[in-house]
């Protein structure tokens, strides 16, 4: 007998696209989803999902070419890299207009108000703008503006919004968490790519970082005025420390010790992406233990990085394989 589910979706970047291979496992095993609660990309798949476009979405998603890519970032300089205008456009055209309330499955879209500091569900009203609020991520996409409230990414405040579907006469509730630090033996999937493609692509994403402070320069520039200062130092006193062949590339402090090389985020829309990465994995935490679900499905957050939109095709691919890994285990222990 079939089981009905209701599906938490959270957020988590461009792991997102992991919730589409999810809903397609969960159908092809004949569960019936009878609500959906999303967060930022969870929103996105789940709302589009809920108004029964989702084979179009992946559709879409996974054709993009290169050029495709490129005419769907409208770089902003205000308030975020990308104003969004065009890929949600694009997520309107394929979905319509449809009022929340009229869907055949009730959705929830958890968006934050930054105005009134509180969490916003959105039940009801205009799809499009509840996703497009639910997924304003601070930093990549610009906020969402309704009256006199500034809306952004609803992760900022729970990113994995279970208490939307816990009073939902449902069977299950399955909750998908995409930021999870503990399962390491979950790789995302290889998919042949031109690299031409690839290296453009990477070259771009990396370029809606570049106008912003770069902590990684910044670095290398501590560094040389370091080594410098060593040399002044050696040239005042060359006999102050013994010469070592192995370390004359190195640069040193004043101290004489190594400067180790920089390895945190190279601008700062990445400080600011990290930062919200490792929020919205402690918050995840305490939604799960407050309402824990009967089913819990953890995408590990290592496997991409947040603003990594360009591996649909992998990441539908992974979630569907920690779908079935998950459900297999849950329906083999209750025989």
């Amino acid at each position: 007998m079939s089981k009905k589910v209701a599906l938490v979706l959270g957020s988590g970047g461009a792991r997102g696209y992991a919730h589409i291979g999810v809903i397609e496992e969960l159908q092809a095993r004949g569960y019936e989803i009878g609500c959906i609660a999303g967060c930022s990309m969870g929103a996105v798949v789940g709302g589009i999902f809920a108004a029964g476009k989702l084979r179009e979405y992946r559709e879409w998603t996974e054709s993009l070419d290169y050029l495709d890519v490129l005419r769907l970032l409208d770089v902003s300089f205000r308030l975020g890299a990308i104003r969004g205008e065009r890929v949600f456009g694009r997520i309107q055209e394929i979905v319509g207009e449809v009022d929340i309330e009229n869907l055949d499955i009730p959705f929830t879209a958890v968006a934050t108000d930054l105005t009134n500091q509180q969490e916003i569900w959105f039940q009801e009203g205009c799809l499009h703008q509840a996703m497009r609020a639910s997924a304003a991520i601070p930093s990549l996409f610009t906020p969402v503006v309704q009256g006199k409230r500034m809306l952004v990414d609803g992760g900022l405040l729970n990113p994995l919004p279970i208490v939307p579907v816990v009073s939902s006469h449902c069977d299950l509730i399955i909750a998908v968490n995409l930021n999870a630090t503990n399962h390491t033996h979950y790789q995302l999937p290889v998919i042949e790519r031109p690299a031409a493609l690839k290296g453009r692509i990477d070259q771009m994403m990396s370029s809606l970082g570049s106008r912003l402070p770069s902590f990684r320069r910044k670095s290398e520039d501590e560094v040389l005025l370091l080594a410098e200062g060593q040399q002044q130092a050696d040239d005042i006193s060359p006999a102050a420390a013994p010469s070592h062949d192995d370390d004359e590339a190195a640069p040193k402090s004043a101290s004489g010790s190594h400067v180790a090389e920089f390895s945190g985020p190279a601008s700062l829309l990445e400080l600011v992406n990290q930062s919200f990465e490792v929020m919205q994995t402690s918050l995840a935490q305490y939604k799960i233990a407050g309402y824990p679900p009967d089913i819990l499905i953890n995408v590990p957050k290592r496997v991409c990085r947040f603003f990594e939109f360009y591996k649909a095709p992998e990441l539908i691919m992974l979630g569907r394989q920690i779908a079935r890994d998950t459900l297999d285990k849950y329906e083999s222990e209750r025989g």
